[in-house]
């Protein structure tokens, strides 16, 4: 169990770390920043992409949602860019645009993915800067449990939608949350085509992927830090991991359609 001071060091650790990964992922190694998915359905992965088998296939669960071949996509938090280079290369849409707040994780995207209509670029959640219509889907993965407000997204989401489009959102809340979620949720201009818990599986993700995010962390990352990022990570034992494991955070997968 993490004691008080690597608890006191855990919110501005959370806030700086998309930055800060930039300067300790020196081979770029680390593509997805997500908790993962596992379940019995395995997609056919490219042997490159095996490593990171339980990010993606929490990407594939959440975008196999909707048919994205074709369609013009944003991802609104894309980090470390690979969920969307993994849906580029493998669902293929016509397009995909990244955007993400941290310059260092757009600069490191636009350097390290060379992908057929895929492209990134710094942008905010709550103010979009795209025009009205402009995408067929929107797709937002574990980052909405950051945003100052859930309801300025959702319009602007709303906005940026052609008409009939959706929002595939994934993403964490502290159970007590869940409610007012899905408040705003049903409260927005969407109509909420389909909501599913998927905790029970984002926590075998995080089991079997314990083994290989320990390395990073024990590879990249000074020794003082060690404790923060496991938490960080979600790392079997963590206070993260232990907190899904116990039903006090939830994960939930949400379809939302434009009408």
């Amino acid at each position: 169990m993490e004691n008080k001071v690597i608890k006191t060091m855990l919110k501005p650790l959370w806030r700086t770390w998309y930055s800060y990964i930039s300067s300790l992922d020196k081979n770029s190694e680390i593509n997805f920043l997500n908790f993962g998915y596992a379940n019995d359905d395995r997609p056919e992965l490219d042997e490159e992409d095996e490593i990171n088998r339980y990010p993606i296939q929490l990407y594939d669960h959440v975008g196999k949602g909707i048919k994205l071949e074709g369609q013009d996509v944003l991802e609104v938090g894309c980090g470390r860019g690979g969920g969307a280079s993994y849906i580029a290369r493998y669902m293929k849409p016509k397009s995909i645009v990244g955007i993400d707040r941290c310059k260092r994780a757009i600069d490191f995207c636009n350097k390290g993915y060379d992908t057929a209509g895929l492209s990134f670029s710094q942008g905010d959640a709550m103010k979009l800067g795209f025009d009205d219509m402009s995408f067929d889907a929107v797709l937002n993965i574990e980052s909405s449990h950051s945003y100052e407000g859930m309801d300025r997204f959702l319009s602007e989401v709303h906005r940026i939608l052609k008409p009939g489009g959706h929002l595939l959102l994934a993403d964490f809340r502290d159970r007590t949350d869940v409610p007012r979620l899905e408040k705003v949720l049903r409260d927005s201009q969407f109509k909420l085509v389909k909501k599913e818990q998927i905790t029970p599986q984002v926590v075998k993700a995080l089991e079997l992927d314990s083994g290989r995010r320990l390395d990073l962390i024990r590879r990249l990352v000074p020794t003082i830090l060690y404790g923060p990022l496991r938490v960080f990570a979600g790392t079997e034992g963590s206070t993260t991991y232990n907190s899904f494991k116990t039903g006090k955070k939830e994960y939930w997968n949400f379809i939302l359609r434009k009408v």
